[in-house]
């Protein structure tokens, strides 16, 4: 990989998905997904619910929960009723339980494949981004990832929600120095919409295709701005909320 891709010469960075989350790798690294992944998994941290990631399409995701004693999160244009899945509405009705095994093509895959790296992870959407940005605090290198989206070829499609939601936890940082062009510039489209939220969600490509499909929920519950104050950090293979903690706090 070419060396300048990984924007080292900057204390704060901004890449999309995986392959981007690996060049710019930091001491922290925000992984953002707003429709739907991060989101979901603010909504049980909320509920004080450990997520566990899991790479999307593969078979064994029931076996991996029930090792540990988890729920497995369903499709969710499969999900009947009482059953969890990526929605974040069906998080807020489920009875309560304590561990979730959380597979999505973007936000989860991206954190799966770091926490089998080591790295200290945190889960931001524009639920919580403001409450993640000060838990970072200042003076660490920080890579903020937007996951993205996937053409129907497997390509990376970059979404526009998630910059937005990249540039709420960039804008929300306490220190604004050592930022790269890259990051300047998610910092700016958030500004740019942060006025019009959550109507902006609902005109966006991804919003309007989770409306056209009968979720126009989860586009609802992405709009929440600032309503939470979980920190979901990934804690070994799970996430687990720390709020109020800093990251020498794990």
């Amino acid at each position: 990989m070419n060396p300048e891709h990984r924007q080292g010469d900057h204390r704060v960075r901004f890449d999309w998905g995986a392959v981007g989350a690996e060049a710019v790798r930091a001491e922290v690294t925000v992984v953002v997904d707003v429709l739907s992944f991060t989101t979901t998994l603010s909504v049980a941290a909320d509920r004080g619910i450990e997520v566990f990631p899991y790479r999307w399409g593969h078979e064994e995701v029931a076996g991996y929960a029930a090792e540990r004693g988890a729920v497995a999160a369903v499709g969710r244009r499969v999900a009947r009723p009482g059953q969890v899945s990526l929605s974040p509405g069906t998080i807020r009705r489920a009875e309560p339980f304590a561990r979730l095994v959380l597979p999505s093509p973007n936000g989860s895959t991206i954190a799966h494949r770091l926490a089998a790296a080591g790295s200290l992870c945190v889960g931001a959407s524009l639920r919580n981004a403001a409450a993640v940005a000060a838990w970072v605090g200042a003076g660490r290198t920080v890579a903020v990832v937007a996951a993205g989206e996937r053409w129907p070829d497997g390509s990376l499609r970059p979404a526009v929600e998630d910059l937005w939601g990249a540039g709420a936890v960039l804008a929300n940082l306490p220190d604004q120095e050592g930022f790269s062009p890259e990051a300047v510039m998610a910092v700016q489209a958030w500004r740019a919409v942060a006025e019009r939220l959550p109507a902006a969600l609902r005109e966006c490509a991804s919003g309007r295709e989770l409306i056209a499909a009968g979720f126009p929920e989860d586009v609802a519950i992405a709009g929440e701005v600032g309503r939470s104050s979980a920190v979901p950090v990934l804690d070994g293979e799970r996430f687990r909320s720390v709020a109020g903690h800093g990251p020498g706090s794990r």
